[in-house]
């Protein structure tokens, strides 16, 4: 009777005991996966170590430090918890990305997953990328999780096509805490002018001029007043996107969008715009542009920045991150920037602010090449969980970040690398892979209660400002760079996310979209830098080359586009 009892108990505390155990989700298939490259490990014990697996990747953006051969401390963790190793190719420059995607296209040779940005289109027009929508109803949880009810809508493909192909891309709860646009000046240069108002674009110029008449060196080398880059679609960047801020639009790209009808215009027909290109030829003919801004390479423009001789700047934060960190290092404080919401006039508010909800649009696709689709898409799955994405945000526990009082703390080390060392995500794969992966913004809190992101929060951003730029700020009333703009609350959220992620799919449009975007590359410097009395005329020819480069056909298209993709989201 006894031994009968004992058995009993034994199998009772067996099967409690498997039921507290922790739950694995979608790694695990009941039946066989009719997906090309079935796992070999879908039937392994649940404890076994993850059959290993290596993955290739092209990623259109270039990448100065690359985690080559995945040996980073996050990388290695990674392949730990899933068994994969990722070899990531990047793009050799800023134009080659696009080129490789359609010699892939031509090819059918593709790597396991590609991020083509906005020219995935390339490889769906060929059939490339496989729909992801039944792989991930049966092996993404995690995904359908980290994505929602709504977030999951805006990674549908199109009105007509509306199948998921991607995922990833940009970050899920992001809100901004501080300006990601925005027109900057030395802290040296606004300490010494006294802390001027800095509102409008006639303000900016004056203290760029005051400055420079002050200053024709600086670290011993000659001043240069304002520099901008236009190093292929890097012209986007500096050259087009500052006017459309200036007059009132956030970044919708190279679209100008009405906020109530949804109605856009290429922004750069606007005659508010044509204002602002006045404002720059003036800059030009004062000597207070730097000659080299549209012949200079994205490199030389960085070194120039690094050195601490350029005054202003019109630029995005992470276009320059990179320069300012090497400034830091080298103790170049004064020459680190100050970020202002400048436009034409007072009347206008700068909207770098404005929320877009999460923006889809872009993202990782998986390829009809993939060697196993149902490993691929388990292992985005498990980027998706909660381990993936502190490991991913915070480094690896001991020897990135302690934890202190129930919450992660990141040692002093890690942030004094992330603030000098440009190469700091290499070395650490910290935030390595969270874009173009899936990534949770910095609005996002884990199940403790405390935030994924570990270095943009308001309390580090403030906490990791410099002793000069807390100095300036103090003089305009605010503790950081976000209290100096008009706030979210003051703009409508956009129901469409952002412009220029919208997909291009037809070849016709495609076309004509970069026709159009070669003509502003070709005949703005000309403008620019023309005389004055001649600004009106050349900007007249310039509208009409817009026109016979297919304007008012590639406007008709993005319109429909964009009124179906705002409905498809809803």
């Amino acid at each position: 009777m006894k031994r009968t009892l004992l058995l009993i108990l034994v199998l009772v505390m067996i099967t409690l005991a498997a039921g507290c155990g922790p739950q694995v989700t979608g790694t695990q298939p009941t039946t066989t996966p009719a997906q090309k490259g079935a796992s070999s490990d879908d039937t392994a014990p649940a404890d076994a170590a993850p059959e290993p697996i290596t993955f290739t990747m092209y990623n259109v953006e270039t990448d100065a430090y690359p985690d080559t051969d995945f040996s980073s401390p996050v990388a290695q963790e990674i392949k730990k918890a899933t068994g994969v190793t990722l070899e990531i190719e990047n793009a050799v420059s800023s134009d080659a990305g696009k080129q490789k995607l359609s010699l892939m296209a031509a090819s059918g040779d593709y790597p396991d997953f590609v991020y083509g940005k906005g020219d995935l289109s390339i490889l769906k027009n060929v059939n490339a990328i496989i729909k992801l929508d039944d792989l991930i109803e049966q092996y993404g949880p995690n995904i359908k999780k980290f994505y929602g009810e709504i977030d999951i809508k805006r990674l549908r493909w199109s009105l007509d096509d509306p199948s998921i192909y991607y995922v990833g891309g940009k970050e899920v709860g992001q809100e901004n805490m501080e300006p990601n646009a925005g027109f900057q000046l030395q802290l040296g240069a606004v300490k010494a002018l006294g802390y001027p108002r800095l509102r409008t674009l006639q303000d900016f110029e004056n203290a760029i001029r005051t400055f420079y008449e002050q200053n024709p060196t600086l670290y011993g080398q000659k001043s240069i007043p304002l520099s901008l880059l236009a190093d292929d679609w890097r012209f986007m960047i500096t050259v087009s996107n500052p006017a459309n801020f200036a007059t009132g639009n956030s970044d919708d790209g190279e679209w100008y969008i009405d906020i109530e009808t949804l109605d856009a215009v290429r922004h750069l027909t606007r005659d508010e715009v044509k204002e602002y290109f006045r404002w720059l030829n003036g800059m030009h003919d004062k000597g207070l542009l730097d000659p080299e801004s549209f012949v200079q390479k994205y490199d030389q423009y960085k070194a120039k920045i690094a050195s601490g001789r350029v005054i202003a700047l019109a630029d995005a934060r992470w276009e320059i991150d990179e320069a300012v960190t090497a400034l830091k290092k080298d103790e170049k404080y004064e020459a680190v920037y100050g970020y202002f919401p400048i436009t034409i006039d007072e009347s206008v508010k700068f909207a770098d602010f404005q929320s877009a909800g999460y923006l889809g649009g872009w993202g990782m696709a998986i390829t009809t090449n993939c060697k196993d689709v149902v490993r691929a898409i388990k292992f985005i799955d498990w980027m998706c969980t909660e381990e993936a994405q502190i490991l991913t945000h915070w480094g690896v526990k001991d020897l990135h970040y302690t934890i202190e009082n129930g919450k992660r703390v990141l040692k002093p080390e890690v942030k004094e690398m992330r603030n000098s060392d440009p190469a700091w995500q290499q070395k650490t794969g910290i935030k390595k892979y969270c874009y173009p992966f899936p990534t949770y913004g910095n609005a996002v809190k884990d199940s403790t209660g405390q935030y994924f992101e570990a270095f943009d929060t308001l309390e580090e951003i403030a906490a990791r400002q410099l002793p000069i730029e807390n100095e300036v700020l103090s003089h305009y009333g605010v503790n950081t760079w976000k209290e100096l703009y008009p706030q979210a609350d003051e703009f409508p959220v956009k129901p469409y996310g952002a412009a220029w992620l919208v997909n291009i799919e037809d070849p016709e449009w495609k076309a004509a979209d970069d026709r159009i975007l070669k003509t502003g590359y070709r005949m703005i410097p000309a403008i620019v830098m023309g005389d004055p009395s001649e600004f009106d005329a050349k900007w007249a020819e310039y509208q009409q080359a817009l026109k016979d480069a297919g304007l008012d056909m590639v406007t008709e298209q993005f319109n429909k586009v964009l009124k179906e993709r705002t409905k498809l989201w809803q």
